[in-house]
């Protein structure tokens, strides 16, 4: 059973001062999600990101469609109950400490009293904040504030769990913590569906991403096929800060970093590229097929709808 099936979701608002207009912030969008996976939302700011993740929250009300969260109607209360969510911009009680109001998101979750104390310690442990567990919210930094919304998030151990941009304003330690916390919760049989823009955070975690722009769905698949279509060219890697002029003369893109250089050649200049470095005495370090990053796939999906776009003008 899918975790996830939004089935054609749309959101229009009226937008103008004077004479109301409907401006389409979300066109009807098909999406699954299976149980059990890390699932990447991917777009640029304004793509339709957070239109999606509010109206499968609740928080807004399409203009038509529908959607089923774990085999039931996303409108069920039932199903808010099996449910985590971060916004992208969490707001707390600012007087409240990290333990107070956790204790608080505890209760209206429905953690029971005896669970309550121990919950909140543990998943205070696990977003890293037990150190300043007893410290007012409005003495946080921006980065601990997001960890404190990870932490309502995944304090009730809900099935699925929706993270709107959980990296914002996270330091390089702060977003590992909260990758490796993500492959926890996969581990653990939950399903993670995240937004994001931040597109090595996606390569790194996800095992499969779509793609949105200006509402409309672009992309979607696996990371490894989307990153796996060969290119005809490999890359060879050898240390010794020297470029062979038969190496040159193979067509080489050569790039030399310190004591290695990085060379790009024709798959079919691959035995000939080996038997230049053996004959300078220089050292092979490796030798990889030049794949398709998920951000040339991106880019490409975004230029391609911006080319259809002023065509049809």
């Amino acid at each position: 059973m899918p975790a996830i099936e939004i089935l054609g979701l749309e959101k229009s608002y009226k937008v103008g001062f004077w004479i109301k207009r409907p401006r389409r912030a979300l066109h009807p969008l098909h999406l699954t999600v299976e149980d059990g996976e890390v699932f990447g939302f991917l777009g640029p700011n304004g793509a339709g990101k957070t239109t999606t993740l509010k109206l499968l929250m609740g928080l807004v009300f399409p203009s038509s469609g529908s959607a089923r969260i774990l085999g039931r109607q996303w409108t069920d209360p039932e199903v808010k109950a099996q449910i985590g969510f971060l916004p992208e911009q969490p707001y707390f009680y600012d007087h409240l400490t990290a333990h107070e109001l956790l204790n608080y998101y505890a209760q209206l979750s429905g953690v029971s009293a005896k669970d309550r104390s121990r919950r909140v310690e543990s998943t205070l442990q696990r977003v890293g904040l037990k150190d300043v567990r007893g410290v007012q919210l409005r003495k946080f930094s921006k980065g601990m504030l997001q960890r404190v919304g990870i932490a309502q998030a995944i304090l009730h151990d809900p099935k699925l769990v929706f993270f709107d941009e959980p990296m914002s304003g996270l330091d390089p330690v702060g977003r590992r913590e909260v990758r490796d916390l993500m492959e926890q919760l996969k581990h653990e049989g939950k399903t993670v569906f995240f937004s994001t823009h931040i597109l090595s955070d996606a390569e790194a975690l996800c095992d499969r991403v779509a793609i949105i722009n200006k509402g409309e769905l672009r992309g979607i698949g696996a990371i490894d096929d989307l990153t796996s279509s060969v290119q005809g060219k490999v890359e060879v890697i050898w240390h010794g800060a020297q470029v062979p002029v038969s190496m040159k003369a193979l067509g080489a893109e050569c790039h030399i970093t310190g004591e290695t250089v990085r060379a790009i050649i024709g798959e079919a200049q691959q035995d000939a590229a080996i038997d230049a470095l053996r004959r300078e005495h220089l050292r092979l370090i490796a030798i990889t097929p030049v794949r398709t990053s998920l951000e040339a796939y991106f880019v490409e999906k975004l230029q391609h709808a911006e080319s259809k776009a002023r065509t049809a003008v």
